[in-house]
Parts: structure tokens; sequence; C-alpha cells
């Protein structure tokens, strides 16, 4: 395992503001291990007491419903922080983390972040700017589910999925998802959402290989209603 002064990872979140001995500090009490695909990080309810640093892979972040459903509120990538606004606010884990795919995480203890983040300015307010980021992604995510369509969601979904993750050589998304996962991500049922990828298969925006699915026409899926 690498450094974190090393770590190529830490530019792409708040740790970027700390500078060499913190690195250091961080690097010497940090655990690094694997996530097996399916597996939870931590669970709803659950006392995180630090940060995982995603490292590598992808997981996605879900709240139980009332009813008993899974709603997937969030899909964290490569580079992002996970578990700050718990340890910020000293709560619970409002959310359960699972890997959708194989994993690398680091996880840094509680004591080390707000040691940090009650002497260093700059990581303050990377982190803070960080949840404000998320704030404004929720906005725009309770925005989305009151004013636009069900095809409309899921055609933006996929549009999001292939820009923000790479392709494979076919061009197909390197994310794959369950057809219950892309119903949860909208906030439809598992049939609406295979129904709506069917409909986008025979419009010709989009093609299928069992899970795996590719982005054709761009434009089109764009001009969805």
């Amino acid at each position: 395992m690498s450094t974190c002064q090393q770590c190529i990872i830490k530019q792409f979140n708040a740790l970027r503001a700390l500078g060499k001995d913190d690195l250091i500090r961080i690097s010497g009490c940090k655990t690094s291990k694997y996530i097996t695909k399916g597996e939870v990080l931590f669970r709803e309810g659950e006392s995180i007491n630090g940060v995982y640093c995603i490292k590598d892979g992808i997981c996605k972040l879900t709240k139980l419903s009332a009813n008993g459903k899974d709603q997937i509120v969030k899909l964290v990538v490569t580079g992002d922080l996970l578990g700050q606004r718990s340890l910020v606010s000293d709560e619970k884990s409002n959310l359960t983390a699972i890997a959708v795919n194989d994993m690398e995480v680091c996880f840094i203890p509680k004591r080390e972040i707000l040691h940090d983040l009650t002497r260093n300015a700059s990581f303050s307010l990377d982190m803070l700017q960080e949840m404000a980021k998320e704030l404004r992604i929720a906005d725009n995510i309770i925005v989305d589910m009151a004013q636009k369509s069900v095809r409309q969601r899921l055609a933006d979904l996929l549009l999001y999925l292939h820009t923000t993750f790479d392709v494979d050589e076919g061009g197909f998304l390197s994310v794959i998802l369950s057809r219950e996962d892309y119903a949860n991500l909208v906030g439809t049922a598992t049939e609406s959402a295979i129904r709506i990828l069917s409909q986008f298969k025979k419009e010709g925006l989009i093609s299928t290989t069992g899970k795996q699915i590719k982005v054709v026409d761009f434009d089109g899926l764009k001009r969805v209603e």
C-alpha cells in the first residue's frame, strides 16, 4: 500500500489540503482493505468513527424507506471520501454503503480527521465545500424527482454514467448495475425501469448485452421527455 503522501487519490478530495507531516501521520494510523462486490462497507445506524477514502472502485449509498425498500441516493467513486458528514455531526450513519464492484479503501480514524479539522483551515474549508456540493446535488435530485418523468430521469442517469465512468472496448458502460439498481436510482419500480430501457433500445438510443448497456444516441437521450 502507498503512503498518503505518495497517493494520487488525495488530489480528488479534501486530503489535498494537508501538509507532508500530516499525511505521514495519517499514513501511520490508517488501515487499508479490499472490499468485494456486494460487500457492505457500513450500515445505516452504525457509528463509522472515521472516514473512508475510496482508492479504487464504486459503491452505492442506500437509504431504507418506511416500506422497507432500499433507495439508492448516490454512487460514490474513486477519490471520494465517505463518512465525513456523520463524523462532523457526531451522528450514526444515515446510509448504507455497498460495493458495486471490487474496491480498495483506506479508513482514517475519527481522531485524526478531527485533529486536522481543528488545526488546518484549508482542510476544513475543503471538507465544507465537498459537503456543500453534496447538498447541491441532493437539491437537484429532489427537483428532478418532482418535475421530470421517469423516462427523463433514466435518460439523465445513462448520460451521467457514460460521462462519469469509463467505457470498455466495445463502448459499454464500465459500471454494471442491475435493473433493480437503475430503478432505485431514479425512484421507480424495477418493472418500469426494465420497460423503459427496452423502449430506449427499440428507439435506438441504447444497445444492451445482458446487464451491459451502451449509449448509442446521446442527443436522443437528451431529448427524452
